[in-house]
């Protein structure tokens, strides 16, 4: 049950309503102190939830690594299979690092096969993640393998950057060696000012006020968190809308919060 005594699956409709039509721009970007949560930086409507899209991926890994589908940052290595119908780029064979770095959307979804809905479901419980809701689209009974696909599964950036700081606490109900590994294969990048970052992009398309899939309005996120002279910080950021840009939207957001970070911690 959601917070007002909703059903769960109807709160994830109305979160994806409100998403897939958010054709204005929408921007959020929040950044806490990883030691102690305070908030540095918090602008635009960060409490509101959207689907997670491929920052989905760091509960994944977390699930993946304590139920040992996952063993470390090499295995298992699966190859690609046609019956996957996966994009040209996503057409290999794929570790976990590779599927971190690369956003390889089939290693996610044999992940979540080999959970099995049970399991599945019961480390969202565990971890309180966003709305809960793997209901996906009720007709193709996909919510196993497309949930966080900008279908049911919506969570919010704030969520997102507490989920992070509990990562790096070591406290979120899975084994330690899972949250160690989860970290250890997100991709590493260099922000202004000298910061070390980790972090997950996703991205996706939103739906027109017709209730289609439009290219020219994007769902992108960057979230993770950076460490520079003894400082660490958490952060999410998104942004929904018209994104004019030929790369992915998660591409985008990355660029910009990379760029930004020192700014908003300096606040």
């Amino acid at each position: 049950m959601g917070a007002l005594g909703a059903p769960l699956g109807a709160l994830a409709a109305e979160a994806t309503r409100k998403s897939a039509k958010a054709v204005d721009r929408i921007v959020c970007s929040v950044v806490l102190d990883a030691a102690s949560g305070a908030v540095l930086f918090r602008e635009g409507p960060c409490g509101t939830r959207f689907s997670p899209a491929s920052t989905f991926k760091v509960p994944l890994a977390l699930m993946g690594y304590d139920s040992g589908i996952l063993e470390d940052e090499h295995r298992p290595v699966w190859d690609y299979r046609p019956e996957f119908n996966a994009t040209d780029r996503e057409k290999k064979t794929t570790d976990p690092t590779i599927w971190e770095r690369d956003s390889i959307v089939w290693y996610s979804q044999e992940i979540t096969r080999r959970l099995g809905m049970k399991r599945f479901q019961g480390y969202i419980d565990r971890f309180d993640y966003g709305n809960r809701d793997l209901t996906g689209d009720p007709a193709r009974k996909d919510g196993l393998t497309r949930s966080w696909l900008m279908s049911s599964l919506a969570v919010s950036p704030d969520e997102q950057a507490r989920l992070l700081k509990r990562l790096l606490d070591g406290a979120l109900p899975v084994s330690e060696r899972a949250q160690r590994m989860t970290m250890a294969i997100l991709p590493q990048f260099a922000a202004a000012d000298g910061w070390a970052v980790r972090g997950k992009t996703g991205s996706g398309w939103l739906r027109n006020a017709s209730g289609v899939k439009d290219p020219t309005l994007q769902l992108g996120w960057f979230v993770g968190w950076a460490e520079r002279e003894g400082q660490r910080v958490v952060f999410a950021r998104l942004e929904s809308g018209a994104i004019q840009s030929d790369k992915f939207a998660g591409l985008v957001v990355r660029e910009a919060l990379l760029a930004g970070l020192p700014g908003m911690i300096a606040r």
